[in-house]
C-alpha cells in the first residue's frame, strides 16, 4: 500500500480523508502546522514526504482577504510541488472548487485558479476535485449575510454537499490513478437562499431570509449557475435534510 502524505491532515475534511485512507490499509500522514508541518513556510515538508507516493493537499488559508489567500495557495502550492519533486513523489491530489472555470469575481476563487495553474503546470500527475459547497458552511453563509434579523442572499443555484462524501471523494483520488479534473456535488440544487432557509428553520433559528439576487456571495456577485456542476460531475447521495440531524449547529 502507498504513503500518502495529507496537508491540512487534521481539518475536516483532511481528518476524514486520513481515516478512510488508513481503513483501507494505506499508511496516511495527516502533515499540518500542529504536527510540525507547514506548507505555507515550507517548515517540515522535507521529512514528512520522505518515501511519499501521493500528497494529498486539503488545506485551507486562514483569512480570506484578497492578499492572504493568494499569498497562501500559491506559496504554499510551490513549496509543495518543490518538496515533491525532490521526494520523488509521483502524484498530487487537491481539493478544490466548482465554478473556477467559470465568470466570476470572487477573490478566493481567483486564488484557487492560481493553484490550479500551477499543478497544472508542474508536470506531476494530478487530479483536482472541484467541490460544490459543503452543508458544513451553511451556518457561516447565514452568518455573514445577516442585518439585525434578516438573512440576504442570492437566489443563484447551489448544490451543496456533505463533508463525509467530500472525503471519500478524495480518498479515492489518492488512492487511485491520476484523473485531471473531476466535479463532485450533492443530490440537489436550490437557490442559495433555499439553502439558508431550510437549513435555519429547521434548526429553529427564527432570523427572516430574503432573497436579493444582486446580494453579495462572500463579498462578490456571482450568476445564477456559477456554484452548480457540470454534467459528468459525481453525484452523491446525502440530502440536506438526511445531513441536518445529524448535525446540530456548533456552540
Amino acid at each position: 500500500m502507498a504513503k500518502i502524505v495529507v496537508i491540512g491532515g487534521t481539518g475536516l475534511i483532511g481528518s476524514k480523508v486520513v481515516a478512510k485512507l488508513t481503513e483501507q490499509g494505506h499508511e496516511a500522514v495527516a502533515a499540518a502546522p500542529n504536527t510540525g508541518v507547514n506548507a505555507l513556510t515550507g517548515e517540515g515538508l522535507a521529512e514528512a514526504l520522505v518515501g511519499a507516493d501521493t500528497v494529498v493537499d486539503v488545506s485551507n488559508s486562514p483569512s480570506f482577504a484578497p492578499d492572504d489567500v493568494m499569498q497562501f495557495f500559491t506559496t504554499s502550492t510551490r513549496n509543495l510541488l518543490a518538496a515533491e519533486e525532490a521526494a520523488g513523489v509521483t502524484k498530487h491530489v487537491a481539493l478544490t472548487i466548482v465554478g473556477t472555470n467559470r465568470p466570476q469575481n470572487i477573490p478566493y476563487f481567483a486564488a484557487k485558479v492560481a493553484q490550479e495553474r500551477l499543478i497544472r503546470e508542474s508536470g506531476i500527475a494530478y487530479t483536482l476535485v472541484h467541490a460544490t459547497q459543503f452543508f458544513e458552511f451553511v451556518g457561516s453563509i447565514a452568518d455573514i449575510s445577516t442585518e439585525g434579523d434578516t438573512v440576504t442572499l442570492p437566489g443563484a443555484l447551489i448544490q451543496p454537499i456533505a463533508a463525509e462524501d467530500v472525503a471519500t471523494a478524495v480518498a479515492r483520488a489518492a488512492a487511485g490513478e491520476a484523473r485531471g479534473d473531476i466535479e463532485i456535488a450533492g443530490p440537489e440544487a436550490f437557490g442559495m437562499d433555499e439553502f439558508a432557509r431550510r437549513a435555519l428553520a429547521f434548526r429553529g433559528d427564527h432570523r427572516t431570509v430574503v432573497r436579493d439576487d444582486s446580494a453579495p456571495y462572500y463579498g462578490a456577485q456571482i450568476e445564477e449557475r456559477t456554484l452548480i456542476p457540470v454534467d459528468g460531475a459525481r453525484i452523491f447521495d446525502t440530502t440536506l435534510e438526511e445531513w441536518l440531524p445529524l448535525n446540530p449547529p456548533r456552540v
